[in-house]
């Protein structure tokens, strides 16, 4: 595996692993199928919670790319790090049964209470660092630390002009926010694909009436993930 492709993988098994969590909106999309009666009501509800999700990402990446433009990644990273370990810890303390009634909601408010429940939950602050991981190739130009420093070195020197054709001419695909929208879209279809099939095994299966007395709480699951989070990041 190499330096680039790591991140890239972490983000579409954090996406799993967020669908994975029905707090997290797949027992929403099986709640509408019943109370309409249809298995295309699921179906719907997916896009607007994926929707939801994807914005809460990306406006955790883009915020924390803005503000790496002025505070050191180090920092950056000590600060993702104690808030994932406080989202952590609040969620080991109140974690709660979830309750499948008050259900009845549209499609536009499925896409606002996702991107609230993914940022409130610290979904998107768990897949910044590795975002910002996938995205620095795209700031640094491809370039390891050493390279950026003999380029550093030889700054007094002027740039060749083929230098400065190829730069004129660099693909948009390696800017920052192209990247970084990619790796929202990667993460989101890993959380897509596992609230879609979760969804549809228990809409056909089991219902809301068995899965409430099967209920398999992974509020502290989902809690332990944010703190195991913030401890490989504090020794990355």
């Amino acid at each position: 595996m190499t330096g680039e492709t790591w991140p890239w993988l972490v983000l579409l098994g954090l996406g799993a692993l967020h669908g994975l969590n029905p707090g997290m909106g797949w027992l929403f999309a099986v709640a509408l199928g019943l109370q309409q009666g249809e298995r295309r009501a699921v179906w719907r509800a997916l896009a607007p919670l994926a929707a939801g999700h994807a914005l809460a990402v990306l406006a955790a990446v883009g915020l924390a790319l803005v503000v790496g433009l002025a505070v050191p990644r180090e920092t950056l990273r000590w600060i993702v790090v104690v808030a994932l370990l406080a989202l952590g810890v609040r969620q080991l303390r109140r974690h709660r049964h979830p309750r499948a009634g008050g259900m009845r909601v549209g499609l536009r408010e499925l896409v606002a209470w996702s991107f609230l429940v993914a940022s409130a939950h610290g979904a998107g602050l768990m897949a910044v660092p590795f975002a910002v991981e996938a995205v620095a190739p795209a700031v640094t130009g491809g370039a390891t630390q050493p390279d950026v420093a003999v380029a550093h070195a030889a700054h007094v020197a002027p740039a060749p002009a083929s230098h400065a054709v190829r730069a004129h001419h660099a693909p948009a695909s390696t800017a920052p926010g192209w990247r970084a929208l990619l790796a929202t879209l990667l993460h989101t279809a890993g959380y897509l694909g596992v609230s879609g099939l979760l969804a549809a095994l228990v809409y056909e299966f089991a219902g809301l009436r068995i899965l409430r007395q099967a209920w398999i709480n992974v509020d502290l699951l989902w809690a332990g993930s944010l703190v195991l989070t913030a401890a490989v990041l504090a020794v990355m």
